[in-house]
């Protein structure tokens, strides 16, 4: 498996993330298993999750709980790189980027780990509210104690990253070595440009969340009857219009080129950019996993990637 450097971080990992916001929830701890032996069993290696998953559906930390679960049963915490994230609301009173919270939030997401170290920290969201002096400076602290390895950023405008790049570098502080956006073949604006531009010049790995817009990249929705399919249909509904039906018609045209299915195209196209690391993309099932890993074998060609392109401008 070719592995892809992270940033300056010294991590390396396999071009597809794994979602583990869907652990569970709506997955149960057996099946969750299964998906991460076969995922790692195939080679791959980074595994994306929160402290805040599943917190909507009242079970807050149950997706690091069952990760943890997972690297205790399987021997495997030095064959994988686990990523997880810090800062969006747990509770009224515990959220943002406060030294405290951070250094009190750590140890917790530590313990349902059951790990020594996490390999990628993340702020999953800013805090404007807290001096970026402060959150780098505890994140800092937690690196030199070798709690984690290194740190990134979900969810930054370009003008905060940049802020923090600078701020790091001023006070010698380890950096963001990532950046966690929101960027699909339907969702492009927000990160395309000075934000993507921004992760070249500076080397940062970029982690994709929402790589298959919840599931309409699959081509499982292409009318308002469909949005029943799963928990997420009604957050689908916003890509049902002629862009999206466009976009799906250029996934089916690729799709029956290449004999693959639009999930894997979409996949691939986030693959083949040039600024991406690895996209994450959860599975609910074996076959559903296997699937995503057949998309790290998918090569577009120049003709492809443009019609896509123009789909999705």
């Amino acid at each position: 498996m070719d592995k892809r450097k992270l940033g300056q971080s010294g991590l390396e990992v396999a071009p597809l993330a794994l979602g583990g916001n869907v652990f569970g929830w709506t997955i149960d701890e057996a099946t969750s298993y299964r998906i991460l032996d076969r995922f790692v069993g195939e080679g791959f290696n980074l595994i994306d999750t929160a402290d805040i998953y599943s917190t909507w559906a009242g079970k807050p930390g149950i997706s690091e709980t069952v990760i943890g679960n997972w690297l205790k049963r399987s021997g495997k915490r030095t064959e994988v790189v686990i990523a997880t994230k810090v800062g969006m609301e747990m509770a009224p009173e515990r959220k943002g980027l406060s030294k405290a919270y951070i250094l009190s939030e750590v140890e917790t997401s530590l313990k349902r780990l059951q790990t020594d170290w996490i390999d990628l920290y993340q702020s999953h969201t800013d805090d404007p509210g807290t001096p970026l002096e402060e959150t780098l400076g505890a994140f800092a602290q937690l690196v030199k104690q070798g709690k984690v390895r290194a740190i990134g950023a979900s969810n930054f405008t370009v003008d905060r990253l940049a802020d923090a790049l600078r701020t790091s570098e001023k006070l010698n502080y380890p950096r963001y070595e990532s950046l966690q956006p929101h960027y699909n073949l339907y969702e492009r604006v927000g990160f395309e440009g000075n934000l993507e531009r921004l992760c070249q010049e500076k080397r940062l790995g970029v982690i994709t969340y929402f790589s298959l817009a919840s599931g309409f990249l699959t081509g499982k929705y292409r009318s308002e009857n469909d949005l029943s399919k799963s928990q997420r249909g009604q957050g689908i509904k916003k890509y049902l219009n002629k862009r999206g039906f466009r976009i799906l018609a250029a996934l089916d045209e690729v799709a029956f080129r290449y004999r693959a299915n639009p999930a894997q195209v979409a996949l691939a196209w986030l693959i083949a950019q040039p600024a991406v690391t690895a996209p994450i993309a959860s599975a609910t099932s074996i076959a559903q996993l296997g699937e995503l890993i057949a998309a790290t074998r998918l090569r577009l060609d120049g003709e492809a990637v443009d019609r896509l392109n123009r789909a999705s401008a």
